[in-house]
């Protein structure tokens, strides 16, 4: 994203503050899960940078935008569950991968052997490969700059007399003898495919050292940690420990998804911390493999970086069992105190056996994880020097940078976020504190609210453990403003539904473009591979576009044969941030038959006004046949009236072209098609939508017609089958 367009994105999102809001943030909390059922537990996990006593109630949030655009916060007590007095403190985080083993010995041991291949990423940060903490004895291998050290207890020597370059892989063997007082230490620096890069690399160099009188008993041993903390960013791959007679063995490449290794040798599992990548290359990557799975061997590696986070790790501040009654909505639990206010949203679904409603709102929890802690918005504020006009939530991740990354950014060693999780506070997942994702999906909440149509709300994460359960409920399915982000469940379930009736609403843009993987070892987390094309800020690394969970390839839907335009109609064709536009009805649309659709709409643009404009605009989708749009669907309106920063997304040109202007691909498309047993798909194709609904009190033509296709989708009589004749 350039930075003229990043200026646009912080413009048309700053979220308006209050004089309180100007006040430092210092309370921050989290839930977990984000979605349950009413009659079951969820946990808040609560810390203030000052020790405060507040009150924590629960609230039910209508409508979390307070912008001009949007119909004004609305929240509700819940009465269903009492107020509770909080005392709170400060927990810290402590952010950084690793992994350690507890090693049983039994007796002290004289005899210490390691070996393991590293590969730095990262060394401009000094940091430890790896530390063995004894009863009475420790050691660790680390990187000062470019320079390798070894300290054997208090002992300290420099261990290569080349330069260690980075992302390149070495082969560490270290030999104690404690009782003798030596140690023999071999690095050797892989051949790369470079001649000229190996000039100035020797192979192996072999020290014998002088150390102290050294025993190892019951050791841990710490891949990337030190013994006071310290984390390293790299790649570790194959180690080896012996102590004594004891010897314990791992392979990387198994059991890619858990959080615990077991040896191949030995008896001590290796734990793994913080959520380390895996499913990446290692020394002996040829390249003539590209999935893991087909030779695991070739990605026995693991990538650590000081900066993930996986787990905040706070003990739970309160605990409430929903009651079995309690509506379903979005919740959140609201905590005050005079040091301020912190909201923290979930969602609730109806009870296993309670009633339905014939209509649910799909939260895209996905999405909300994808960006979660990103830092767009500041780097925008940067760019157009208003740091000043920062959201107090916003500020807070200026100020404490140990809140995790999103997967929008790079770690520092160049690397993209590949993980991303919500087991921590996430900071834009808060009423109001970023016009992008949650809060503009409470603006499609509080238009359901304001029309009084009966609702429930699902999460994706919800189809992604349920399936086609989840939805079989429900007659009716209304999308967020930018459900980005599906895994293979969440669209199989999304598929099977439609195919068995039912009527789906998708009111934003951007929809099902990347594909994400969940692990059941990893509750809370999601795995995102950016392969070979589409919009993004990185690229997956050669040889890693497969997920480690699950071995499937990475990157967007529309390369995995599963385009977003075979589900909703249309898919992601452009984006651009410096204005959104209206929608120009289509000639035939009012004679054709989805002209229900348009009934109440007197003029010929729609949506002419909201956030940034209009109704169509940031990230729009077309209607396109050779993606697998359906040939039936009726294209109502099309938006075409954008500003010059509109183009086309990255996979929809070959080359490096001049485009035509107005470009004919960059559009987006309002569309209607039936489905199977009855169903239909109304799609807009517009992030912008959200912005429009609530304009003059929603006595407007966006409102009109959400409402028309809501109304008539409720209405149980099925659609009929199109004759040849009217499409």
């Amino acid at each position: 994203m350039t930075r003229e367009l990043l200026n646009q994105l912080f413009q048309l999102h700053q979220m308006p503050t209050s004089d309180r809001d100007l006040d430092p943030k210092l309370i921050t909390a989290y839930c977990e899960p984000w979605s349950l059922r009413a009659g079951e537990t969820i946990e808040w996990f609560g810390s203030s940078l000052q020790a405060t006593t507040g009150q924590l109630d629960l609230v039910k949030l209508n409508c979390g935008d307070p912008t001009r655009s949007g119909p004004g916060f609305s929240e509700e007590d819940c009465e269903a569950v009492p107020s509770e007095t909080i005392d709170l403190t400060n927990q810290p985080v402590v952010p950084g991968s690793y992994a350690q083993a507890f090693v049983t010995t039994g007796q002290a041991e004289s005899l210490l052997g390691v070996s393991l291949w590293f590969q730095p990423t990262l060394l401009k940060r000094d940091g430890v490969i790896l530390s063995l903490e004894s009863e009475g004895s420790s050691t660790e291998i680390y990187n000062i700059g470019t320079s390798l050290i070894g300290r054997f207890g208090d002992v300290e020597h420099s261990l290569r007399k080349t330069s260690l370059e980075r992302r390149r892989w070495y082969f560490l063997t270290i030999d104690v003898s404690g009782e003798d007082g030596v140690a023999t230490v071999s690095v050797s620096s892989q051949r790369s495919a470079s001649p000229g890069r190996d000039l100035l690399q020797q192979g192996e160099e072999i020290s014998a050292l002088d150390i102290p009188d050294l025993t190892f008993k019951n050791p841990i041993l710490r891949l990337a940690a030190g013994l006071r903390g310290e984390r390293w960013d790299g790649r570790i791959a194959a180690p080896k420990l012996r102590v004594g007679s004891v010897i314990n063995e791992w392979q990387l490449e198994t059991d890619m998804e858990k959080a615990v290794i077991p040896p191949t040798v030995g008896e001590s599992d290796l734990q793994l911390m913080q959520l380390p990548t895996r499913g990446v290359t290692g020394p002996h990557w040829t390249g003539d493999h590209q999935r893991w799975s087909d030779q695991p061997s070739e990605w026995n590696a693991i990538h650590f970086h000081h900066d993930d986070l996986y787990d905040a790790g706070w003990q739970p501040s309160h605990s409430v069992a929903l009651p079995p009654e309690l509506p379903s909505g979005i919740y959140c639990f609201r905590f005050q105190s005079p040091l301020g206010v912190d909201r923290v949203p979930f969602f609730v679904r109806p009870a296993a056996d309670a009633q339905h409603s014939d209509v649910a709102l799909l939260m895209p929890s996905a999405t909300y994880m994808a960006y979660a802690n990103h830092r767009m918005l500041i780097e925008g504020a940067d760019f157009v020097g208003a740091r000043t006009n920062l959201r107090p939530e916003h500020q807070y991740l200026v100020d404490h940078n140990n809140l995790g990354l999103s997967h929008y950014e790079k770690h520092p060693d160049g690397s993209g976020v590949m993980f991303s999780s919500r087991r921590r506070p996430v900071m834009q997942v808060r009423p109001g504190a970023d016009g992008w994702n949650f809060t503009p999906d409470t603006d499609i909440n509080a238009f359901l609210v304001h029309a009084q149509v009966d609702h429930d709300i699902v999460t994706d994460e919800d189809l992604h453990i349920d399936g086609y359960d989840a939805l079989a409920p429900y007659r009716v399915i209304v999308t967020g403003s930018h459900p980005e982000y599906w895994s293979t469940a969440m669209l199989d379930a999304l598929d099977e539904w439609q195919r068995c009736g039912g009527r789906l609403m998708y009111l934003g843009g951007n929809g099902f473009y990347w594909r994400v993987a969940f692990s059941n070892h990893w509750p809370g987390a999601i795995e995102l591979r950016r392969a070979e094309d589409g919009v993004r800020n990185w690229q997956t690394g050669d040889g890693e576009n497969y997920h480690a969970w699950g071995a499937e390839y990475g990157g967007l839907w529309r390369r995995n044969g599963r385009a977003p335009n075979q589900l909703v109609g249309i898919g992601f064709a452009a984006q651009g941030f410096e204005k959104a536009t209206f929608y120009q009805m289509n000639s035939e649309a009012k004679a054709s038959r989805a002209a229900w659709i348009l009934e109440g709409v007197e003029e010929e643009e729609i949506g002419t006004s909201g956030l940034g404009g209009g109704a169509a605009g940031q990230e729009v989708d077309r209607y396109d046949q050779r993606l697998g749009s359906p040939s039936h669907a009726v294209i109502l309106a099309s938006a075409t009236e954008f500003g010059t920063d509109m183009l086309r997304t990255k996979e929809e040109f070959e080359g490096t072209v001049a485009f035509p202007r107005p470009d004919p691909l960059v559009r987006a498309d309002m569309v209607f098609y039936e489905t199977p047993e009855g169903g239909a798909v109304f799609s807009v194709g517009s992030i912008s939508w959200f912005g429009a609904l609530a304009r003059n009190g929603y006595e407007n033509d966006v409102a009109r017609v959400t409402s028309n296709v809501l109304e008539r989708f409720l209405d149980p009589t099925p659609f009929p089958i199109p004759d040849e004749a009217d499409i």
